[in-house]
């Protein structure tokens, strides 16, 4: 895992941009500590960071395929290909030569055997660049279901790109501006695939290569989820989802590094784990190691609601001592989620101020003390957009409204331990001009008309087609965002399993009764791997991440927010409301207003430290 950026320009000689280049690479270091590296030519100019996880002495980059002194192709690339081995043996079969151990120089020699149709031969989780010197063309190629990220930013002679969009904004050419649309996007809980938020700047989508050359850039979808006839019966279906996940499993614990699982004690992080330690045992390479984070006196004080039914603690020990493995609780108290560092290092991680509040902190100061010991995490990440385990894929008004499920939910406040709304301290002019129900009902229905459907796709099984697809496409893209940041600040390489596009395609075309046949969520992913589980864990009712219940964060923010609206100079205070801040930040006041207040400290952090101008 890596990180990467770049620049085309047709018009300039980029060999004299070195340091131009530099500093949109430096950008990147904490995505790759362990080395830089810089390829230079007239009109195409890469950028590296890597993180070494396969080849340690041979992987370095942008890595080139040369012949008779002439360089045929140049990738700066960032993520792992799990098929590389069988995809290098074919390639040697066809007549190519390699020099290293890496992943990375296979998917070079596969654009040169291949052309762009290489991504469909590929998989893993990836966003990379090719240059071909031959045809003066660049590629950018990400993997099917986004887990990479990678932005782009046209300019009128070629192309800027990077992992992250600060890489962009690092280019003397680039400002940060927001105009009403990336806000009613950034603040909205929504994640339109392509949608960057910074204008002018664009996601490559997953699935997606963009080429550009000198008549400008176009982009085709190599892969999208489709509808296929399932013709399995229900044990033949049972069995399939587990020869899947065994073989995934196998080729993610692929790594020349320490490696480890993140395990909550959920069904998702506790199958990852178990069948990862049975995968190691196998191998001789056991046992496991595995994380879990917790809160001080989180699980003695816990309170239950209507998200969060019980703690992880005890769910994550019983797992951790059925499989053997060597667990470690990471436990994180008031102080750190409120840490003025922490938070800030989680904003830059993010570039901008859309997370999940303690959240999204807990989850960088969990990866960077899972990074002391390990370079590689396994996660159980997605698998509810792809067996159905979210409560509201069950909730029939949920399901039946007339909009993206989550929001009918008010999954926005209700993540960080609320009900407040994200936007109930901005200013009501500002809310009107945005109008973000129209905006969300607008992205609703684009997703909506992309859903493949069959004939026999009618009533209920046509709807959980959507909600399926909604997920795969769009809630998806929030979550593996913000695990992929959160984890990259700080150098770990997480992978996610139940993203392998051949389990994605399988699952999304099982009909939904038999995604449900046992009455609960999750039926098939629970009957596939119940085996390998404690009864505890395998019967454990869906708990989202946790979020801390200590009051003191609640009031912790208050009292930040009410220094903030004191503070004539804060530059987000145009846009809050000045009635309903009041209100909040009155002595006495106990309003739930954690969302609200996490997205305003956030944002006024995010436009004082970036410089952002708001084009609205």
């Amino acid at each position: 895992m890596c990180g990467i950026t770049g620049w085309i320009s047709y018009d300039n000689d980029l060999t004299t941009q070195r340091p131009v280049l530099a500093t949109m690479t430096g950008t990147m270091a904490c995505r790759g500590p362990d080395a830089a590296g810089v390829w230079l030519d007239r009109h195409a100019a890469f950028g590296h960071r890597r993180l070494a996880v396969i080849d340690i002495d041979g992987g370095t980059q942008p890595m080139t395929v040369d012949h008779d002194g002439r360089t045929l192709v140049v990738t700066t690339y960032s993520g792992e290909v799990y098929n590389y081995r069988e995809l290098r043996a074919e390639l040697t079969g066809l007549g190519h030569t390699f020099r290293t151990h890496s992943d990375t120089e296979v998917v070079l020699h596969a654009y040169l055997q291949w052309g762009e149709a290489c991504a469909e031969r590929l998989n893993g989780m990836y966003a990379f660049a090719l240059w071909d010197p031959r045809t003066e063309e660049l590629l950018l190629i990400r993997d099917r279901m986004g887990i990479k990220p990678l932005y782009y930013y046209p300019t009128p002679d070629g192309v800027l790109f990077g992992s992250e969009p600060k890489a962009i904004l690092a280019h003397p050419a680039v400002r940060p501006v927001v105009d009403s649309e990336g806000l009613a996007e950034l603040i909205s809980f929504t994640k339109t695939p392509g949608h960057a938020v910074y204008k002018g700047m664009h996601e490559v989508r997953p699935g997606h290569i963009v080429r550009v050359g000198r008549a400008g850039s176009t982009v085709t979808r190599y892969w999208a989820l489709a509808a296929r006839d399932h013709t399995d019966g229900l044990d033949t279906t049972v069995a399939h989802v587990r020869e899947l996940l065994d073989d995934i499993v196998a080729r993610q614990l692929i790594a020349d590094v320490p490696l480890c699982t993140l395990l909550s004690g959920g069904l998702d992080s506790s199958v990852i784990t178990a069948l990862s330690a049975e995968a190691l045992a196998e191998a001789g390479s056991g046992p496991v190691r595995s994380f879990a984070v917790d809160f001080t006196g989180y699980t003695e004080n816990f309170t239950p609601d209507d998200l969060r039914g019980t703690p992880d603690g005890p769910y994550a020990h019983a797992l951790a001592e059925h499989v053997g493995s060597d667990h470690r609780d990471i436990v994180l108290d008031t102080a750190d989620l409120m840490d003025p560092g922490h938070r800030a290092a989680v904003l830059a991680a993010r570039d901008l101020p859309n997370g999940f509040g303690d959240g999204d902190t807990s989850l960088y100061l969990l990866f960077k003390a899972v990074r002391e010991q390990s370079t590689v995490a396994l996660s159980g990440e997605s698998a509810d957009e792809v067996f159905g385990g979210y409560r509201w894929f069950h909730d029939p008004a949920c399901v039946h409204a007339d909009t993206f499920p989550w929001t009918a939910a008010g999954l926005s406040g209700r993540f960080a331990g609320g009900n407040a709304t994200r936007e109930a301290l901005l200013d009501k002019g500002l809310l009107g001009k945005l109008d973000l129900p129209g905006y969300e009902r607008r992205r609703y229905r684009e997703a909506l008309a992309e859903v493949p459907y069959l004939d026999r796709d009618t009533g209920h099984q046509r709807r959980m087609r959507e909600i399926s697809y909604l997920h795969l496409t769009r809630f998806v893209q929030i979550l593996l965002d913000r695990k992929d940041r959160a984890s990259m600040a700080v150098g770990l390489e997480v992978r996610v399993p139940f993203c392998d596009h051949r389990l994605v395609d399988y699952v999304f075309n099982t009909p939904w009764a038999m995604k449900t046949f046992d009455g609960r969520e999750k039926s098939l992913l629970r009957a596939a791997t119940r085996d390998v589980l404690p009864a505890l864990v395998a019967d454990r009712v869906k708990s989202p991440y946790p979020s801390t219940q200590d009051p003191r964060y609640n009031e912790a923010l208050r009292t930040e927010l009410k220094a903030l609206y004191a503070d004539r100079d804060a530059p987000v205070r145009p846009l809050l409301d000045p009635e309903a801040t009041a209100q909040v930040t009155a002595d006495g006041a106990r309003d739930d207003i954690r969302p609200s207040a996490e997205l305003v400290l956030g944002m006024n952090a995010w436009l004082r430290t970036t410089g952002t101008t708001l084009a609205l």
